[in-house]
């Protein structure tokens, strides 16, 4: 059974942005997603969103009838690629048109995975989905806090 992986959109924690060199085709056509993958969307959350919407408005840039709001509302989200399809996201206002988009084809079905963990053994984890969920608020504090402080 393969693992599943988390990918960070963009290629780092704070990837979902529309800087000029963030090219995030061209990282997601590097990418090899499967399903029961995760995606991490890591973005300043007042200006921008993440929206999954159809090939027509990802293609059009088109924010309303969305078909689901990812936004958390803390600019750090993961969502599990659950289907063998072609999801799209885009930021919604203007940042859509200012390349803050991508497509993410997921092509190969593996058997049903836990959440992705960073161990490398094969001894079980003792974690479950809550204390990972807490490591990952954790981590993701201690980050901001050092990044306050730095």
């Amino acid at each position: 059974m393969a693992k599943s992986e988390e990918h960070f959109v963009g290629g780092s924690m704070f990837g979902w942005d529309p800087i000029p060199s963030n090219d995030l085709n061209s990282w997601s056509l590097n990418q090899h997603f499967r399903v029961n993958d995760w995606l991490y969307f890591g973005y300043d959350k007042r200006y921008f969103s993440v929206l999954e919407v159809n090939k027509t408005s990802y293609e059009n840039c088109i924010d309303a009838g969305f078909i689901k709001n990812v936004t958390g509302g803390a600019g750090r989200d993961v969502l599990p690629l659950t289907e063998k399809k072609t999801y799209y996201f885009i930021s919604g206002g203007d940042y859509c048109k200012q390349g803050l988009k991508v497509a993410i084809n997921v092509n190969d079905n593996v058997a049903p995975a836990p959440a992705p963990t960073s161990h490398k053994s094969g001894a079980p984890s003792a974690l479950d989905a809550s204390n990972i969920y807490h490591a990952i608020v954790g981590l993701i504090l201690i980050l901001m806090f050092t990044k306050f402080l730095g």
